[in-house]
């Protein structure tokens, strides 16, 4: 006699999962072992992020893989789901679901707040576990292995007092201080990430920090080091999600140099600053000027909208706030990347900006996970007792 059947799954999908992983609604259907349900104001929210640019292709496949399966997809509604709606979209998916007649409904959403709200209306909810790899990987892989660990590629431990690079070729004491571009690292993580930024063998770098580590800083100053003094790479890039707050990029006035300005500002201070350090002429049109404006042909900074496309090659990139990057776009400017490119993606996983992410299913977690063990890759974590001041000292030896 055959044992019975486990009893089908009722799945009920949020917007922010298909977005994160279109094909998650086969892979949770799983054949024809459990039922999917898709919520009439999921269908409202894909139209409205159609007119999203980064997410235009993303929308595009989710709808695609809805039409193909429509006839094994549930859409659910009620009778409020056609009206004009001014409140929480939220509010109405839960409402569908709970007028559905589904049975043991699971919504499937990686928004925190949408999961609390469904365990005071009495839905189960769970997080699309495809799309978390592990919990903060990037933090907790800090480029350290313990002495009774193998080594990973590129990683570190201590020996007598001292950091050891486990590089491909053999082990390496850094004894040493990384200087580049007049900047000294001020702690000896600092000295280790320009130690993996400045090794030929490594193409791709991945660091993590807080903010006030000096990430972005050291990132300019090796690019620097790289492309005007060593001149191994003949142009430096600046790449940066732009999560917007407030007024849309799209209606900014001028071309997408201005229209970045806001976002980038703070890229060009550290650029100035290093340029007073050290100078730094052939990244800017006129260096006698006192207002400097950025040479593109030696350095620009781009929107990632303008990486689709392109084939960079011979070049020194830094793509910055990785933690605000979905697995597709990472993978869309990864592969991007052509010969002869030094890559570094910088992120902080506690600060993540994009609404459909988190500290765990975001571009520089997968980053580390996907990567590591590459003999041409490395991570660090940046820590220590000083960052950019005394006052950002206080915050996070306080954990404000």
């Amino acid at each position: 006699m055959s044992e019975p059947s486990a009893p089908k799954k009722n799945y009920v999908l949020d917007t922010n999962v298909l977005i994160e992983n279109p094909e998650c609604l086969l892979n949770l259907r799983n054949g024809a072992e459990n039922n999917i349900f898709i919520p009439y104001h999921v269908l409202m929210e894909l139209e409205g992020l159609k007119k999203t640019p980064k997410l235009r292709h993303i929308v595009s496949k989710v709808i695609q893989l809805l039409m193909e399966h429509r006839d094994k997809i549930t859409f659910i509604k009620n009778e409020k789901s056609s009206s004009q709606f001014t409140d929480i979209v939220d509010n109405h998916i839960l409402a569908e679901i709970n007028s559905g007649g589904i049975e043991n409904p699971i919504l499937v959403t990686n928004d925190r707040i949408l999961q609390l709200q469904a365990g005071l209306a009495g839905i189960h909810s769970e997080e699309l576990r495809d799309s978390k790899p592990f919990e903060s990987e990037s933090q907790r892989y800090t480029g350290f292995v313990e002495d009774d660990q193998p080594p990973v590629p590129n990683s570190f431990s201590w020996r007598e007092g001292k950091p050891v690079l486990h590089a491909p070729d053999g082990d390496k004491v850094i004894g040493y201080l990384c200087e580049v571009w007049n900047i000294k690292p001020r702690t000896v993580y600092q000295n280790l990430a320009l130690e993996l930024i400045c090794s030929q063998h490594i193409d791709l770098v991945s660091i993590q920090s807080e903010a006030g580590y000096g990430k972005t800083y050291l990132a300019l100053a090796a690019a620097l080091y790289a492309v005007q003094e060593k001149k191994l790479y003949d142009k430096i890039f600046v790449l940066k999600p732009t999560i917007e707050i407030g007024a849309k990029m799209g209606y900014l006035p001028g071309d997408v140099s201005e229209k970045m300005e806001p976002y980038m500002k703070y890229i060009y201070d550290l650029l100035v600053k290093l340029h007073k350090s050290r100078a730094a002429n052939k990244v800017f049109l006129n260096p006698n000027d006192d207002i400097l404006r950025l040479n593109p042909k030696k350095f620009e900074i781009l929107p990632l909208a303008y990486v689709r496309g392109m084939n960079i090659e011979n070049a020194f990139v830094i793509i910055d706030e990785a933690q605000n990057l979905s697995r597709t776009e990472v993978r869309a400017i990864l592969t991007r990347m052509g010969e002869g490119v030094k890559c570094l993606c910088l992120g902080d996983t506690s600060q993540v900006d994009n609404p459909y992410l988190n500290e765990a299913n975001n571009g520089l977690n997968w980053i580390v996970r996907k990567f590591k063990g590459f003999a041409n890759y490395a991570h660090i974590v940046l820590k220590g007792d000083k960052s950019r001041g005394p006052i950002t000292d206080m915050v996070l030896k306080s954990r404000l």
